[in-house]
């Protein structure tokens, strides 16, 4: 099996559903706005330049959201992108807001930490939605969804996701092709939690790695005996699944005790959609 044929997309072909999909699904539910937490990396560059092209940029309101100890380059990468597309934007320091926390919890982690400003970057993008009349757009990629790496109620946040179901290189493959910067393709991937932070040092292993077996035991369906005779390492086959598996909470809502005869996301289910 050719892994790396497996990732190929057609990126004309994909911009295409995913303009429409971010189109419909955005009016649909009765809204011509869209909100993005621009962060200076590829994911939400694509996003943004997906939901201007799906709904026109003047509908697109993009939010840069940095900390103290965020990267200068992040705001000037975040820029490219407002200044490529013409969306309207807004730049809102989230330090004032996380720092109390931090000074009144003292045994808070790096990770921690970075959970408490996922979240709070959030809560200002909910707000500017509630503002706008817009909905949030969603930046985390499958690789990403799959993994686990992300923050519950945090940046995995969102009220639809136009790139869910694109592995990392595949979103460097469409960023290409919509034009996205050079310097924020290039990058090495960072969540920009804290200085010299990327996300491929603090997972251990690559995105190119991570996708090749991700299709393998995901979109092809081996299991991790087959993947592991396939010729990928034990170990890291071993370590890559656990994390799929154990951070299945994160891809779906909260569990219902059922105690009537129909309970939300038991017996109730209808599409997104039902009663528009």
């Amino acid at each position: 099996m050719n892994l790396d044929t497996k990732l190929h997309i057609d990126p004309e072909l994909t911009r295409t559903v995913l303009k429409v999909f971010l189109r419909d699904e955005i009016r649909k539910v009765g809204f011509e706005k869209a909100v993005v937490g621009l962060s200076g990396g590829v994911d939400s560059a694509v996003a943004c330049y997906l939901a201007a092209q799906a709904i026109g940029a003047h509908n697109v309101l993009a939010v840069r959201m940095p900390y103290k100890s965020s990267s200068p380059d992040s705001l000037e990468h975040a820029q490219m992108v407002v200044e490529a597309l013409g969306v309207p934007s807004e730049t809102i320091d989230i330090t004032p807001m996380v720092d109390p926390l931090f000074v009144r919890l003292t045994d808070l982690d790096a990770r921690r930490k970075g959970n408490v400003m996922a979240r709070q970057r959030m809560i200002v993008l909910y707000d500017r939605s509630a503002a706008l009349g817009g909905l949030v757009i969603g930046t985390s990629n499958k690789t990403e969804v799959l993994l686990g790496y992300g923050t519950l109620f945090g940046d995995m946040a969102s009220a639809v996701n136009p790139i869910g179901d694109l592995y990392k290189t595949q979103v460097q493959q469409l960023a290409a092709h919509l034009g996205v910067p050079k310097p924020i393709i290039d990058k090495p991937p960072s969540a920009d939690l804290w200085a010299g932070q990327t996300d491929e040092g603090e997972m251990g292993l690559t995105y190119a790695e991570a996708d090749r077996l991700l299709v393998m035991l995901v979109d092809e369906r081996y299991t991790p005996v087959e993947a592991i005779e396939a010729g990928f390492d034990a170990t890291l086959v071993e370590r890559v699944w656990r994390m799929v598996r154990v951070n299945h909470f994160k891809r779906r809502g909260p569990i219902i005790a059922k105690l009537s005869s129909r309970t939300i996301g038991v017996d109730f289910n209808y599409l997104r959609d039902w009663g528009y």
